[in-house]
């Protein structure tokens, strides 16, 4: 197996932000042993959501199975999504800004059987939609669900 550098364009403070949820959920469910420690499952799970890795790739990466991989990714967005404001709480932050950009986007999918619902014509593949507020930074103040 090869390995090869990569970068993804995050802060530390994002990496860090993202260990310490996973570290604080690992304490209350009293966790004893997990193939990743917190940061490097934060690794994981911000390199397939900012850069799109496949989860095989990124298994085989960080030496854990396919299956661990992809829960530790959906920890990881459950973990993100229970600190996001709820859109009553992002509509009153957006009241303060000059002005928001809302915009959406179709993040893609691969195809399990019987997913026609998920198939985008304008985009010919398989997807979901979500739409994004931002404020003129273009910092996210608002995503939602997929």
């Amino acid at each position: 197996m090869l390995s090869y550098p990569a970068a993804i364009p995050l802060s530390t403070r994002s990496l860090n932000h993202l260990a310490a949820l996973i570290r604080t959920r690992r304490q209350q469910r009293r966790s004893r042993w997990r193939r990743l420690d917190p940061g490097r499952q934060a690794l994981l799970a911000l390199a397939h959501l900012r850069n799109g890795d496949p989860l095989t790739r990124l298994a085989a990466g960080f030496e854990i199975g396919v299956t661990t991989a992809w829960r530790y990714v959906r920890e990881a967005i459950d973990l993100l999504a229970a600190t996001a404001d709820d859109l009553a709480t992002a509509m009153t932050r957006i009241r303060l800004l000059a002005y928001a950009i809302l915009d959406g986007t179709l993040i893609p999918i691969d195809r399990v059987a019987n997913q026609k619902p998920y198939y985008s014509g304008k985009h010919k593949r398989h997807g979901v939609n979500v739409q994004v507020i931002a404020d003129a930074a273009g910092r996210l103040v608002w995503a939602s669900a997929a």
